[in-house]
């Protein structure tokens, strides 16, 4: 497995595994990534930001199995969000959240100091993950949230 940054010829393999990640969660609705306007192009979205990337995962076969992106969060220049972290069902199981959110985490530290996530409580398998790797649940999201669909909130001290 290669993680690398995402291109162009990935947009429409990442769009297809976001969509239907969320629908196998009946998340196919208002308030998730699933009706973000940028969906359809992620890679000229992240382009277009500071301080943001988001990478992909491929295969043996250079398909696109995975991704995960940073941005800026709201009005602060030290507080990051983690976005669209998802697998595709073939690729789940085998530690690629992990190694996505690794290689995240090293570049949101040397832009930021805090990373923030938004979730749902029913994801247990993600929100395990986030707990591991030192994310502390919040009572709330943070002002500016998009997803008000969301009902759990993470935050890791990145400094």
């Amino acid at each position: 497995m290669i993680i690398r940054e995402i291109e162009v010829k990935d947009n429409q393999r990442i769009e297809h595994i976001i969509k239907r990640s969320l629908e196998s969660f009946d998340l196919d609705i208002p308030g998730t990534a699933y009706y973000d306007p940028q969906l359809a192009s992620l890679a000229q979205f992240y382009q277009q930001q500071a301080k943001a990337n988001y990478w992909v995962a491929v295969n043996e076969q250079d398909v696109v199995v995975g991704g995960v992106g940073i941005g800026p969060y709201g009005q602060s220049a030290d507080v990051c969000e983690l976005q669209k972290l998802y697998i595709a069902p073939e690729a789940q199981g085998i530690g690629l959240s992990k190694k996505l959110m690794d290689v995240a985490l090293t570049y949101a530290k040397e832009h930021y100091s805090y990373c923030y996530l938004e979730t749902l409580d029913k994801l247990e398998v993600a929100n395990s993950l986030y707990n591991k790797l030192g994310f502390e649940l919040l009572d709330k999201a943070l002002e500016g949230s998009d997803h008000d669909a969301m009902d759990a909130w993470y935050i890791k001290k990145l400094k």
